[in-house]
């Protein structure tokens, strides 16, 4: 069968990477086609190995197309207009798939994105080709008329916690099933830890630009990180490993995290991880004894690998998936809003060391089951 996969932001976010490479572990083998936004960060980090990637967009309209592209532009024909011209191929490179997945897990949660995956949906129903929203997360504010529509054409939507679920079924919707985020799947490699990392009695931490431009008062996230850092090397005797998750040039870990490593290098127990391969960055996080964590592939590399697990939250993703590991989300997420003295991670933090021996029982216990939840025939057939 072939199957696309399509609403792929690209590799170099490597929770995009790893729902890529979970779907596929679990849908066994089939003739897998990544339709991607950004083709070449899936070559560099190893997908075409496992699918053929073909680039999502077209490009520009050139010459006379881009005179009237650019006429309508000035118009004010807005976002749509945009994306059809630049998705305007897109119909003849998904000729001959028997079934798609819209993998963004995420998507739904940010405005433009759904205005813009929308015309993509609209073009798979236009050929009969069955699509599945795939493991998905979505404020309810976000279930305007519009987007219920569109939710309408998938054959089946699979939501990864239930605060979506009940949010999805309350909004009258029909076509959808509860699944827990197939990347709990990932496989982790071994890898060869840096100089100064300590297996087992590390301090991972990833911060994004993305949790820094939700924050309420300017400056408080690396204030937090500061505070979370500063209590680590004066009180215990762990060392910080600082994991960045995504590089987009606009969205990229990397930036906060070396100010952070610039500051406490000296220390000789705060180590810089390298951008690898989701599965490589797992194996890194598997080694650490805690996590904080505002990207939530990375807490969910965390999650699946037994770590204790703190999630600097924004939407209804973290507090759901964490709800419906734990029973709760309180002292698993901290949302970013409640970020404003600086204290905020080191308390929330020095909670988590508290109850260390509580959350490994709990993961001893419950972890298994929560990850045989995801569910091979979940497709009812279809593959």
């Amino acid at each position: 069968m072939r199957v696309g996969l399509y609403a792929h932001g690209g590799s170099g976010n490597h929770g995009c990477e790893a729902l890529a490479r979970s779907s596929m572990r679990l849908l066994g083998e089939q003739d897998y086609t990544i339709l991607s936004e950004r083709p070449e960060d899936d070559i560099k980090f190893g997908l075409d190995a496992l699918a053929h990637i073909v680039p999502s967009q077209s490009g520009m309209p050139k010459g006379v197309g881009y005179l009237a592209y650019a006429v309508n532009m000035k118009l004010g024909r807005g976002d749509k207009y945009f994306w059809r011209k630049r998705y305007r191929g897109f119909g003849e490179k998904i000729d001959g798939l028997d079934l798609a997945l819209s993998i963004g897990g995420d998507n739904y949660c940010y405005h433009g994105f759904f205005e813009r995956f929308s015309i993509l949906n609209k073009v798979f129903v236009k050929k009969h080709i069955p699509i599945v929203l795939w493991g998905c997360s979505i404020d309810e504010d976000r279930l305007s008329r519009e987007v219920i529509e569109d939710l309408r054409l998938f054959t089946q939507i699979v939501a990864r916690e239930t605060i979506t679920f009940d949010a999805l079924k309350k909004a009258g919707l029909d076509n959808v099933r509860l699944m827990p985020d197939v990347a709990f799947l990932l496989e982790a490699k071994d890898v060869t830890l840096p100089e100064g990392f300590l297996p087992g009695n590390m301090v991972g931490l990833n911060i994004s630009p993305l949790i820094i431009r939700h924050e309420i008062v300017p400056g408080s996230v690396m204030r937090a990180c500061k505070g979370l850092i500063d209590y680590v090397l004066d009180k215990t005797d762990m060392g910080v490993a600082l994991i960045p998750h995504v590089n987009w040039p606009d969205n990229d870990d990397r930036e906060p995290l070396s100010h952070l490593f610039k500051e406490y290098s000296s220390s000789g127990r705060v180590v810089m991880i390298k951008d690898a391969d989701v599965s490589s960055l797992k194996g890194v996080i598997s080694q650490c004894r805690f996590m904080l964590a505002s990207r939530t592939h990375a807490s969910i590399s965390a999650y699946s690998s037994g770590v204790p697990t703190l999630v600097i939250g924004y939407s209804v993703k973290s507090r759901g998936i964490a709800k419906d590991l734990f029973g709760s989300s309180d002292n698993y997420v901290l949302p970013v809003e409640d970020i404003k003295e600086g204290h905020e991670l080191r308390d929330a933090f020095e909670w988590m060391v508290r109850h260390e021996p509580e959350i490994r029982s709990y993961y001893d216990s419950h972890l298994e089951d929560y990850i045989n939840g995801i569910d091979k025939g979940i497709l009812n057939g279809r593959l």
